[in-house]
């Protein structure tokens, strides 16, 4: 790949990818069916396995588009190929293009893993779809990155549910020639979002919601929001409030990257909220977009691969988890993905030996700034009890900001 952008094969498989709303890829979809408002309790650890036999044979995932890469996309990016060489468990791999839709899937019981994003972590872990994991049967798990280790939307009092995969943020990107000064504040696509009318772009989907009250935790901290995704009646609807504020200013919203590249090359959009990848695939072509982590922190993602609690193919599974959290696997993924490993030796294995440092893998300060998608669930977390708003609220409201 091209330093800081990526290559013509990488390109094709964005178009790709746009086609299925890619990486909604990590936020929620367009409809419940739960609302997940209970607590986890303590992790039932009895059936974890203390061993690991031969594989399978093979092994069924739901993932993203572009997590499971044999080299059907590019015959150069596979890490699929030597996995099914060493362990003899044959990869098939369901592409999930919104985290509802894996929710859905995996609970059909027909699929070993799924490479879940925060806000489905939850509603896996609650409805008992997927198991606790017993990393020490996982030795490339030692070398994850101890910050996305024991976080609440991938373990259950200090049990892993899961491995973690990578990690990434949300960040506000700008033409420098239409947007001055340059911003360093949310600002720009919030309370002052009429000086670029017509030309705001924002991200499509309802996990959306916790950005604007990400902004308000900071310019109005009267109304008390510590988590964004914790959100009871008057933050909310300050929230829902602030967004339809937005509404009026905003372009386009966009949900595959595609669609946002186009919109900036084309002059359509000149502010909003980025993926760091976007940036640099526009650089690549040429064009001067820039990105910043405003004053107020950001939102972002942190996936886990998690095993049924009905695979079929146990064995295979674990061999999975500790193959695409291997260094060689982690690098590869990351960088034809675009995110931040989640294993610290893979940076040393990066093509591009910039990666690391453009997606702040080794950058903790960074990543202090970044609330991490979760699931919104009735429970806030304090002595407010079971007074927050759920998923399937924030569905409803997100449906009505757009009109």
């Amino acid at each position: 790949m091209r330093s800081k952008g990526g290559s013509s094969a990488r390109v094709a498989w964005l178009v790709v990818a746009g086609l299925l709303t890619f990486m909604v890829a990590f936020a929620v979809g367009c409809g419940s069916d739960d609302d997940s408002d209970s607590d986890s309790s303590s992790a039932d650890t009895s059936d974890m396995p203390s061993e690991l036999g031969e594989g399978e044979g093979e092994v069924n995932l739901v993932a993203w588009a572009g997590y499971v890469e044999d080299g059907s996309t590019d015959p150069a990016v596979d890490w699929v190929t030597d996995f099914e060489k060493k362990t003899g468990c044959q990869v098939n791999v369901k592409i999930g293009n919104t985290s509802d839709e894996m929710v859905q899937l995996m609970r059909t019981g027909e699929y070993d893993g799924v490479s879940a994003s925060g806000d489905a972590t939850t509603r896996l872990i609650e409805g008992d779809d997927v198991s606790p994991v017993n990393t020490d049967l996982i030795p490339n798990y030692a070398d994850v990155y101890d910050a996305l280790k024991d976080q609440e939307f991938n373990s259950v009092d200090g049990q892993m549910y899961g491995v973690p995969h990578g990690r990434g943020s949300n960040l506000l990107m700008y033409d420098p020639a239409e947007v001055k000064p340059a911003p360093t504040s949310w600002d720009v696509v919030f309370d002052n979002a009429d000086q670029y009318s017509g030309n705001v772009t924002a991200y499509d989907n309802p996990i959306y919601i916790a950005d604007a009250a990400l902004y308000l935790r900071e310019h109005q901290p009267d109304l008390g929001i510590e988590d964004p995704y914790e959100l009871d009646e008057e933050q909310f609807n300050a929230a829902i409030d602030l967004l339809k504020q937005q509404n009026e200013h905003i372009g386009e919203y966009w949900s595959d990257y595609t669609k946002e590249i186009s919109a900036f090359a084309n002059g359509d959009s000149s502010v909003g909220t980025t993926w760091q990848v976007i940036a640099n695939l526009l650089n690549a072509d040429g064009s001067k977009e820039e990105v910043v982590l405003p004053e107020e922190g950001a939102t972002g993602w942190s996936d886990t691969w998690m095993i049924s609690s009905e695979a079929e193919h146990p064995n295979c599974m674990y061999m999975w988890m500790d193959h695409i959290i291997s260094p060689e696997a982690n690098a590869a993924v990351a960088e034809w993905f675009g995110e931040a490993p989640s294993n610290e030796k893979a940076c040393a294995l990066t093509a591009d030996k910039e990666h690391c440092d453009i997606y702040h893998a080794n950058d903790e300060e960074f990543f202090d700034q970044i609330e991490f998608w979760k699931t919104p669930v009735s429970d806030c977390g304090d002595d407010r009890g079971e007074e927050c708003k759920t998923y399937d609220e924030w569905v409803t409201a997100w449906n009505e900001v757009k009109g």
